[in-house]
Formats: structure tokens, C-alpha cells, sequence
């Protein structure tokens, strides 16, 4: 017997291929409410920003109605939900405290003293009735927990190889490394080749390291664009990690909590947004985070739900757009402004291990429509290499109409981003009205 999961790592196992895992990742409602009233209480006389205070004035005011719940506030509620479980949270990176898009303020800071108020220093397993949690099916009890957010240096393969090994020696806490950019991820990339994907298979080390890559195209130029998508899944095989490119903050929330409500580690790799994280569409609500909900690796059509418009039933749908994060929102819209009835949206919110069983039960309600791929990615990046096989061969096991999927995107490009802020413009109009038919 491998002497790799005695110790802290005791109670884990090795994945089992042949039963999906979806782990048991919503809380009680009564949770929710008490850790939205933790992470929007500010101390009396403490002198914070005011940009800041309206910040948390308007997630306290969603957290209350249960609607409208942002990319920013999720995270904090899945931080502070484990750490109410017993584990801890570790988040370094690059301005991490504050968030990159000034989104997480995970310190507060006194404007006249600099002191620093930590909202989630607050929650802790005695005050939220969670003394004990499930590892590997049975109860132990809860050890000191914690949650930690660091501002690291600027050098990605330091700092990345710091917290895979911390990783290593704590599988109960949840590890998160962030890229400012997820462009710079580039600096980390020998500890990505040499230890993160592939750890588990050369030396039976696993890791439930995440990485948090802000991706998406939003005229920024070729440096602060692309977390280079492609390379995370050139390099899968085997179950050897998790990449995923959430659009909603539940489906975040989720993801999150399942990499410890899980009997095994894994990495995980997200692609997160920055547009999205002020985008009042890519909001949640309670329900979403409660009552049994779970991450959704494909992820439906939200005119299902919304009823913004009414789509036509499901054969006489003509087109069905598969994408993944941001640019689905920019489909949507323009999709509901024409009114185009006859046009389904489907999300990818986890590329790897790729959700075929899922996949195939989704495009078998399409018979009749053309199948399409759109990226904002150039045509040699992004999902595109990857997910072109896969889709060929779900398409030819459900016996549909359309044989291939069509790519709809930029094309090929050394670069991975223009420099030029009206070429972005264009090139977006452009792949988003390919892929919609106009």
C-alpha cells in the first residue's frame, strides 16, 4: 500500500473513473443568511472607503433579497461556507486582497489608521453550529481553521511553486493561486509542466491546487487577454486535472466548494472573468446556492428560465451555439435583440474531463439544427483543437443530422489578441454575428 495517502491525507482515494463525483457543495439557507450578514458587517468607527462601503451596502442589499448575487460575492460566500465547515481557505497572488478588478476587497482598509479588516476572520466552525465535516465518507473532527489571503511578489514560478507544495502538505485546505492576468500564468509554466499536470502520475502526489486565470477579450491588448486555454488542455489525459471556464458566480461557488467536498484532489484550473464581474446578467440567486444545487458542467440557455424571449421547441431549433464564459453573453443579447427564435445557446462550463454522457443527452433534443463552436479566441487557441474531435464523435453517436461542429471565432492568429481597440470591436461583431447566422 502507497504511503501517499496516510497523515493528513488518510480518509482520501483515488478517483474512481466509473462514478462522477458531484460532491455535495450547496448549504442550508439559514447558512447563507448568517454568512451574508458576516461578510457585509463592518465595525463601528472603522473608516473605510466610500467607494468601498458602496460596494458592500449593494451586496448586502442582494445577499437580503436573494437576487442578484455577483461573481465577487459567491467567492466570499464559498470561502467563508468551508471555512464554517472546518477547512481552511489560502488565497495569494498578485493584489489579491483587493481583487486585480477591484472586486473582492478581502481586506478592508481604515482610510486614516491602514489598519485592515478581514470580513472572514469572523467565521469560524463554533459560530455558524459546524463542529465536524465529511472527509472520504467519515467524520472527523475539525482541526484549526483559517482563511489567509496573501499580496505576493510579482514572480509566478516562485510564488505558483510555493503553493502547489503547500497544496501538497494540506489537503484540507482549499489552495487558490491568482494571475492578475492570466496571461501571466507564461512566467509559471515549468512548475505547470513539470509538477502540477503531472505530479499525480509520476510520483502519486495529488493536489487540489487552484488556479484562478482572469481570461476574456475585452480590447486590452495580446498581454492582458488570454490565460492560453489551449495549453491547459493540450496537456490533458488521464483525469490528471480539471479546467473550467465558469459563466455564472453559483457555477463559481460551486466549483470551489466541490474541490473539497470530494473523497480525492485534484487541480483545478478556471478561467475567470473580468467584464463578467460587473455584468448584470451573470448574476445568481439563493436558490442557486441552496436547496441541492450543484456545478452544472453544461450549463442551458437562460431564455429557458428568463422568458426574454420565447424559443421554439426543440426540433425546429435551427442553430445550437456551444461556447464558453463571456462570449455567451454577448450571443445572448444579440440573440434576444433580433428576436431569433430558432437559435439555442449551450455553455461549456467544464472543458476537462470533458461531460460527453451530458453533451450527448443535450444535442440529441436538436435533430435538426447546424451545431456551432464559437470562441473569441484565434482559431489556433482557445477551446477550439479540443473540443472539435469530442463534439465529432457525440455527433456521430447520437446519429445527428450534423456530422461536425462549425467554427465560428477569429481566425489563426500568432498573437493572441489585438493591440487596437476598434479591430477588437470588429472582430467581436464579426464572430458573434457568424456564429448567430446574420
Amino acid at each position: 500500500k502507497a504511503d501517499w495517502l496516510d497523515g493528513k491525507w488518510s480518509g482520501l482515494k483515488k478517483i474512481d473513473k466509473e462514478n462522477y463525483q458531484r460532491g455535495k457543495t450547496s448549504i442550508e439557507k439559514s447558512v447563507f443568511k448568517e454568512l451574508g450578514d458576516t461578510i457585509t458587517k463592518v465595525p463601528n468607527n472603522f473608516n473605510a472607503h466610500k467607494t468601498v462601503l458602496r460596494m458592500i451596502r449593494n451586496k448586502k442589499e442582494t445577499l437580503t433579497k436573494g437576487e442578484g448575487i455577483d461573481w465577487a460575492t459567491a467567492e466570499a460566500l464559498a470561502f467563508g461556507s468551508l471555512v464554517s465547515e472546518g477547512f481552511s481557505v489560502r488565497l495569494s497572488g498578485q493584489d489579491s486582497k483587493r481583487g486585480t478588478f477591484s472586486q473582492r476587497h478581502s481586506a478592508i482598509v481604515d482610510q486614516e489608521t491602514e489598519e485592515r479588516f478581514y470580513p472572514l476572520y469572523n467565521i469560524s466552525p463554533n459560530n455558524l453550529e459546524f463542529g465536524t465535516h465529511k472527509i472520504g465518507g467519515k467524520r472527523q473532527l475539525s482541526q484549526k481553521t483559517s482563511f489567509e489571503v496573501i499580496d505576493s511578489m510579482l514572480s509566478e514560478y516562485a510564488v505558483l511553486g510555493y503553493e502547489y507544495g503547500y497544496s501538497l502538505a494540506e489537503p484540507n485546505c482549499l489552495t487558490l493561486w491568482e494571475a492578475q492576468f492570466g496571461d501571466f500564468v507564461n512566467g509559471a509554466q515549468i512548475m505547470i509542466d513539470q509538477f502540477i499536470s503531472s505530479g499525480e502520475k509520476k510520483w502519486l502526489r495529488m493536489s487540489g491546487l487552484v488556479m484562478l486565470l482572469p481570461h476574456g477579450y475585452e480590447g486590452q491588448g495580446p498581454e492582458h487577454s488570454s490565460a492560453r486555454l489551449e495549453r491547459f488542455l493540450q496537456a490533458c489525459a488521464e483525469e490528471n486535472w480539471i479546467i473550467a471556464n465558469c459563466s455564472t458566480p453559483a457555477n463559481y461557488f460551486h466549483i470551489l466548494r466541490r474541490q473539497m467536498h470530494r473523497d480525492f484532489r485534484k487541480p483545478l484550473v478556471i478561467m475567470t472573468p473580468k467584464s463578467l464581474l460587473r455584468n448584470k446578467l451573470a448574476v445568481s440567486k439563493i436558490d442557486d446556492f441552496t436547496n441541492g444545487s450543484s456545478f452544472h458542467r453544461i450549463l442551458y440557455d437562460d431564455a429557458e428560465t428568463n422568458k426574454e424571449i420565447k424559443l421554439n421547441e426543440d426540433l425546429k431549433i435551427k442553430r445550437v451555439i456551444i461556447c464558453s464564459g463571456k462570449v455567451y453573453y454577448d450571443l445572448y443579447q444579440r440573440r434576444n435583440e433580433k428576436n431569433s427564435r430558432d437559435i439555442y445557446i449551450l455553455r461549456l462550463e467544464q472543458f476537462y474531463p470533458f461531460p460527453t454522457k451530458s453533451m450527448m443527452s443535450e444535442l440529441d433534443r436538436f435533430k435538426n439544427a447546424k451545431i456551432i463552436w464559437c470562441q473569441e479566441e484565434p482559431k489556433n487557441q482557445g477551446g477550439w483543437s479540443f473540443v472539435e474531435p469530442i463534439l465529432e464523435w457525440t455527433l456521430n453517436q447520437i446519429k445527428h443530422k450534423t456530422k461536425r461542429a462549425i467554427y465560428s471565432g477569429r481566425p489563426a492568429s500568432a498573437s493572441p489578441a489585438t493591440g487596437l481597440a476598434k479591430q477588437h470591436l470588429a472582430q467581436q461583431e464579426s464572430l458573434v454575428n457568424d456564429a448567430l447566422g446574420n
